[in-house]
């Protein structure tokens, strides 16, 4: 551990001098950041819990007992963030900058190991601009909730940085136009051998999305569309015979957007009709329709399901705030005929509440949250993929911030 902290401070001295012999301009940031919570039952919370996504459904023992029933929680500084913002030099017209920026969130499970968070480069040539690297995919855009959950809204607002090349053109008129193509490298889309990069490398599409906002005067409001093509399986095995298949499942999701801030408030809201977005951290997948008797090879139909939220925060000193998200399983529209690949697809409905409070000085948040959260499980109808004779549960989850910013 010590040579790699060395290794680092080496890094970052040779990185100063070298910016400042090209005339660079650079800015170290970051926090530190504790997080402390509570929840009365199990949830579908990856990062050691710190990712609140849905309470699990009931899951009984042999005594008729419910196993998620059972309360848990912990305190973590593992999201701890730094981060560096590098400007110039011009290329030409273009102004240049970069930003690598990183935490101990982990990769592949591990929760105490540094991860890349985001490294691009971008040319900005003022109403035009590139950007290549990995940054917030467009989906979480410019309209975000400010919640004090590390979730940041999800499974109702998309959550995921991922690779890729992005333009921009901003009109002189508050009109800004955006289309991207991207890769998938830690949020990974689900499918039969569980999360994986394969599924959109063997397709050799990348994702894409298309955007327009209008910006003015405290006021953002956009749609946007997102295509994602991918090839769950290349090979098949029946009767011990092995077969290439070309299977692809393509899903198609729209998204509003909208933003009004003054000085003292904020409102926000989101409304998204998601199709098979599992690699944004929401609830989604599809499922197998038809399987050829010889080969084995399969089609799909995507999930779609309805995603809104809307986020009211008051003050700067003392911030009270309020967040309410709901989703619903649209279903599939074709007959299942074969397994489903996705996250919870046997859930129907979500309906989560965010009450916060936060109390802010220069440098300093200390928050806490209360989030009341109810889940809708029951039976799927295979005619559709919508889930019947509905039954809820709840989870009480309070959480509690402290953070340092530099």
């Amino acid at each position: 551990m010590r040579r790699i902290t060395l290794l680092l401070v080496g890094m970052l001295a040779l990185f100063s001098t070298t910016a400042q012999r090209k005339n660079f301009t650079y800015k170290f940031y970051g926090f530190v950041r504790g997080d402390l919570f509570y929840n009365s039952r199990a949830n579908m919370a990856p990062i050691d819990g710190n990712f609140y996504l849905y309470p699990l459904d009931k899951s009984f023992d042999a005594d008729g007992k419910d196993l998620n029933a059972t309360p848990n929680g912990s305190f973590y500084t593992f999201t701890s963030r730094l981060g560096l913002d590098v400007t110039g030099p011009d290329i030409g017209k273009a102004r240049s900058s970069a930003k690598i920026e990183t935490d101990f969130g982990g990769f592949s499970g591990s929760n105490t190991m540094l991860r890349i968070r985001q490294a691009y480069v971008n040319l900005d040539w003022g109403k035009s601009a590139v950007l290549v690297g990995i940054t917030w995919h467009p989906l979480f855009g410019a309209v975000m909730p400010d919640v004090l959950n590390l979730s940041t809204g999800a499974p109702f607002q998309p959550f995921n940085r991922s690779p890729q090349i992005r333009y921009r053109y901003t009109s002189g008129k508050g009109l800004q136009l955006t289309g991207a193509v991207l890769w998938q490298l830690q949020y990974l889309s689900a499918g039969p051998n569980g999360k994986s990069e394969e599924y959109i490398k063997n397709s050799c599409i990348p994702e894409v999305y298309v955007s327009a906002d209008y910006k003015v005067d405290g006021l953002i409001a956009g749609v946007g569309m997102e295509v994602l093509s991918l090839k769950p399986r290349q090979q098949t095995t029946v009767d011990d015979r092995v077969y290439k298949v070309n299977e692809r499942v393509t899903s198609l999701s729209f998204e509003a957007h909208a933003k009004y801030m003054t000085q003292d408030w904020v409102i926000a809201g989101k409304t998204l009709l998601a199709s098979n977005l599992t690699q944004a951290c929401m609830l989604g997948g599809y499922a197998v329709t038809s399987v050829d008797p010889r080969t084995g090879e399969q089609e799909y139909t995507p999930y779609r399901h309805s995603m809104t939220w809307l986020n009211i925060v008051y003050g700067k000193k003392w911030k009270p705030g309020i967040f309410v998200g709901y989703l619903k399983n649209l279903g599939t529209g074709k007959t299942i005929a074969g397994p489903t690949y996705g996250v919870g697809l046997e859930v129907d409905q979500v309906f989560t509440t965010n009450l916060q409070l936060s109390y802010n000085l220069p440098h300093w948040k200390l928050g806490v949250e209360y989030s009341p959260s109810l889940a809708w499980y029951g039976d799927m109808n295979a005619e559709n993929g919508k889930i019947e004779n509905t039954h809820s549960v709840t989870n009480h989850r309070v959480l509690g911030v402290l953070i340092y910013m530099f």
